[in-house]
């Protein structure tokens, strides 16, 4: 029964939007590792992700759209049980990561994206994780997550990203299609290169990733012969990559002398997996996300798993 109504739901999702043309939206991202286990709470335990992102008038010869975003974000990282009271069983360091990011998203005529942002912030107890873990936990009725006196020390935090995303497969039917994924991150927080490829299958014919809530690229105005039209697909992500440098692991080399760090473990393998469609002015997301250890020194060292709901709403 469940199936016929999950087959039911993104048939809906396929016949609710008209052919319009919507250039702003507001996106709400939210990670966490309950939605993925009710009984896990640890590691990268919480993110939270608002934005808004406009579509530009600029346009070239092989430019099809330039999207700019700004947002305001918060990453949560604890042990592995944020109530762990003896310090010398912190098998990673508390760490919270505020900031806020501007970005631009070059998207090309010949199915190529090329995205920058910058990001700037503060890691440290001014990232406000602590009372945010607190919250949550007092909404869930868990115990009061302690230990946060021994987290990563406050810094500065000034991080660069540069991502590069070309499709290199389609199906004429366009039911499948198989993107080229590449991240440059280097900063104060991050530094880390990562590739590897997207996997689309759809339940109704794809959108090219010019168009395609999938890359984030479903906006448009008068300028192009595009619609935002209805989506519905499955995808998977795998990616390799390798870490030079993680604040919320080592600290900050701006403050040194932090009471706890752990080791970084330079090889990650991602997963990502996870459905996409529309409904109307929405758009849905829930993805399965696992990662390889980060740290050579975690307890739980068969990798990190959590969940990731997001909710986007375009406007005129």
């Amino acid at each position: 029964m469940k199936y016929i109504f999950l087959l039911f739901f993104f048939y809906i999702t396929s016949i609710t939007i008209a052919q319009e043309k919507f250039s702003k939206e507001i996106t709400l991202v939210t990670d966490n590792d309950l939605y993925a286990s009710v009984i896990r709470d640890r590691y990268y335990t919480s993110g939270f992700f608002l934005g808004y992102r406009y579509l530009t008038k600029k346009k070239g010869k092989n430019l099809e759209k330039r999207i700019l975003e700004f947002k305001l974000n918060q990453e949560m990282y604890t042990p592995f049980r944020a109530v762990v009271r003896n310090v010398l069983n912190h098998d990673r360091p508390f760490a919270g990561y505020l900031y806020g990011s501007f970005g631009i998203k070059n998207i090309y005529k010949n199915h190529q994206i090329l995205n920058t942002n910058i990001q700037i912030g503060v890691i440290g107890s001014n990232s406000y994780a602590e009372e945010l873990q607190g919250f949550i936990h007092d909404i869930y009725g868990f115990e009061k997550a302690v230990g946060w006196k021994h987290q990563i020390k406050n810094a500065f935090a000034l991080n660069f990203n540069a991502a590069y995303l070309k499709t290199i497969l389609k199906s004429k039917e366009k039911r499948f299609d198989l993107t080229w994924h590449n991240n440059l991150n280097l900063g104060t927080v991050y530094t880390n290169i990562s590739s590897g490829l997207q996997a689309r299958i759809g339940f109704i014919p794809l959108q090219e990733i010019m168009n395609s809530i999938g890359f984030n690229t479903n906006l448009n105005n008068e300028q192009h012969k595009t619609f935002n039209e209805s989506e519905s697909f499955f995808y998977a992500k795998p990616m390799l990559r390798y870490a030079l440098y993680d604040a919320t692991l080592q600290g900050s080399f701006l403050t040194p002398k932090n009471s706890i760090t752990k080791e970084l473990k330079p090889v990650v393998f991602d997963v990502e997996v996870g459905i996409k469609c529309t409904l109307n002015r929405f758009n849905f997301g829930y993805a399965f996300m696992y990662n390889t250890s980060k740290s050579k020194d975690l307890r739980y060292n068969y990798g990190h798993k959590y969940g990731r709901i997001t909710i986007n709403y375009v406007l005129h």
